[in-house]
């Protein structure tokens, strides 16, 4: 119902840039494909176990490729067990050693984030190039404000856009002239006007994938706030085809982050997004509370929907028209719900709290729509 209430209005339309389409792994990226949402393991790379694990926990929350360090070969050589365990393709982190490149994808990686341009001779970088090409590996140059070339920072005296943009430049041309085009760049940077400059003036001079972040965002509250900011105002632009929120966080927290971002722009719909009040002398129940026991109820659900959870009459009415289910606080317990934008029923918590009777109507209706899904699909 939501998205169709979308397509009527112009002003929420975003008109995506158009780039090349790419493979990582089986995850198209770029062209018309969704814009998918990374993160980056932070256990040892050789500790197997412990790396499934957390990639485990990622695809949970709904993660399309992670990224693993390769610093050494005991790394990348484990990629050859990580990759039979897990579901989602596997980015190979690579620096310098071009050994490395060349052992990630020759042990399963999906896709290598280097730089051809520090690999070394023209040797080494052929040999990482054959060994992509030869293991059906594509490229992600990885272009950060914090390691530029010595030369670029000379000529520019400082970091800037000018000197990321000619850094990513130099290394696609090493690529093409290696008739290698299946890769896709990043150009981030802690600054986030920095990033955003440079990320818009990438996407003016090539039609590659663009990988977005503002890298070394912070902690869980100010990385999610400066990635919002910075990612948000690139993606409403059009720019962006794949996504990673670093964070000083579990690196779980960067997927939810990420989804979020998507959700507000209307680009990417998993799981519930709960439009709530912030509650005030006006609320007839205690709504922070309420909403912070749904989220956690409800994290499960991956189905896109859209719920309210208004406090009073004031906004409630409104907010659930535009919502698949609505609540709105009302006097003496005695609170309206809505399915649809329409008056459904009134509820009164006795034996069933707010939580428990909203989460069993979301879970019904996921079901629902999943049936239906199902249905159209057969």
């Amino acid at each position: 119902m939501i998205e169709d209430h979308m397509m009527h209005r112009p002003w929420r339309m975003i008109d995506r840039r158009k780039s090349r389409q790419i493979m990582v792994g089986d995850v198209p990226v770029g062209g018309d494909a969704p814009i998918t949402v990374q993160s980056m393991t932070n256990t040892l790379t050789h500790d197997v176990a412990a790396t499934v694990a957390q990639i485990h926990a990622l695809e949970q929350a709904g993660a399309d490729i992670v990224r693993v360090s390769c610093p050494d070969e005991e790394s990348s050589l484990a990629l050859r067990e990580i990759v039979k365990q897990v579901k989602v393709p596997i980015v190979a982190d690579i620096h310098f050693h071009y050994k490395r490149g060349v052992e990630a994808a020759q042990n399963g990686a999906a896709c290598l984030r280097i730089n051809p341009g520090n690999i070394g001779s023209e040797d080494r970088v052929r040999e990482v190039i054959k060994a992509a090409k030869d293991n059906n590996c594509s490229i992600r140059i990885g272009v950060n404000a914090g390691s530029l070339e010595r030369d670029l920072l000379e000529k520019y005296g400082e970091p800037c856009p000018d000197a990321m943009v000619e850094s990513a430049q130099r290394h696609i041309q090493i690529l093409e002239e290696h008739d290698f085009f299946n890769f896709k760049i990043s150009c981030k940077a802690s600054d986030v006007f920095m990033a955003c400059a440079a990320y818009q003036q990438l996407a003016d001079v090539c039609d590659y994938p663009l990988h977005l972040g503002i890298t070394e965002a912070g902690g869980l509250r100010s990385g999610t706030i400066k990635s919002a900011i910075g990612m948000g105002n690139l993606l409403w632009m059009g720019i962006g085809d794949t996504i990673r929120v670093s964070l000083s966080a579990d690196p779980v927290e960067e997927i939810k982050v990420g989804f979020d971002i998507l959700k507000s722009l209307g680009l990417r719909h998993r799981g519930v997004n709960i439009i709530s009040c912030p509650s005030c002398a006006r609320q007839q129940f205690k709504v922070i509370d309420t909403v912070a026991a749904l989220e956690e109820r409800i994290a499960h659900i991956t189905t896109p929907m859209t719920v309210s959870i208004i406090g009073c009459v004031v906004n409630g009415p409104g907010e659930a028209l535009m919502t698949d289910i609505g609540l709105t606080g009302g006097g003496s317990d005695n609170h309206q719900v809505y399915i649809g934008g329409e008056k459904a029923h009134r509820f009164n918590s006795g034996d069933k709290t707010i939580v428990d009777h909203i989460a069993a109507m979301i879970e019904e209706k996921a079901a629902q729509i999943e049936a239906e899904k199902l249905k159209s699909a057969a």
